[in-house]
């Protein structure tokens, strides 16, 4: 195991130790997010999740634990999901894995979400990495310009580009595709934030801001706990 897996995986198992049996628990998407899902497996509990992607839950079944759908449960009482960056104030960029429209959702519908990641994603600035834009698939190329626009309101002069596996668009979940910004550094994510959401065919993007309650960044020398 590498030492960047071994901090991930040391974040997600410090994250598992937080669920409680009765509490409903959203469970987030990628490489991190994997570790306390299987972390959370391993426990035992008596606990109902809700996913952030269909590969999650195919994890999450796979383990035993019992899922619901957004919606169909009270109120999540703890979601935990990695980042690409954490920066400050604990603003993050998350997208990466292709699900950020599902993830926000769950986060915005939790009372505690906390945030995993290795050492590597904390950053003084966000914007290294590439924003995730999650945009409806019909007429995405006209959308690509007027997301052009936005980023220039914000002095942000690069055009982003629509991701691709294997030489075709990612669909996500919800069937939608995503472009990705290498903004290099967003010296202001909340009015990129406002700007990006007034694009019609913008369904959402990668800014999650005032949404983390705490941050558990593995690091060689053990799990660091970071607040707002």
């Amino acid at each position: 195991m590498s030492d960047i897996d071994a901090q991930k995986r040391a974040a997600g198992e410090a994250a598992a130790a937080l669920a409680e049996s009765g509490m409903v628990v959203g469970l987030g998407t990628g490489s991190t997010a994997a570790w306390f899902v299987k972390a959370l497996g391993a426990r035992g509990l008596d606990v109902t999740c809700v996913c952030t992607s269909e590969a999650t839950a195919e994890l999450a079944r796979s383990l035993g634990l019992r899922l619901a759908e957004l919606g169909e449960t009270r109120e999540i009482d703890l979601t935990v999901d990695g980042a690409d960056e954490i920066g400050p104030g604990l603003s993050l960029i998350k997208g990466g894995g292709a699900a950020l429209l599902r993830e926000k959702l769950v986060w915005e519908a939790s009372r505690r979400c906390v945030v995993i990641a290795d050492a590597a994603k904390r950053v003084p600035v966000l914007g290294r990495f590439p924003l995730p834009i999650e945009v409806v698939a019909f007429g995405h190329k006209t959308i690509q310009l007027r997301i052009c626009d936005a980023l220039a309101e914000c002095d942000i002069g690069v055009a982003p580009r629509l991701r691709l596996k294997d030489g075709r668009p990612v669909i996500t979940d919800g069937g939608n595709v995503i472009y990705d910004a290498a903004c290099g550094r967003i010296a202001d994510p909340a009015a990129l934030a406002i700007a990006l959401k007034s694009v019609t065919g913008v369904v959402d993007h990668g800014l999650f801001l005032d949404l983390a309650d705490l941050a558990l960044v593995g690091t060689d020398d053990g799990v660091v706990e970071v607040e707002p």
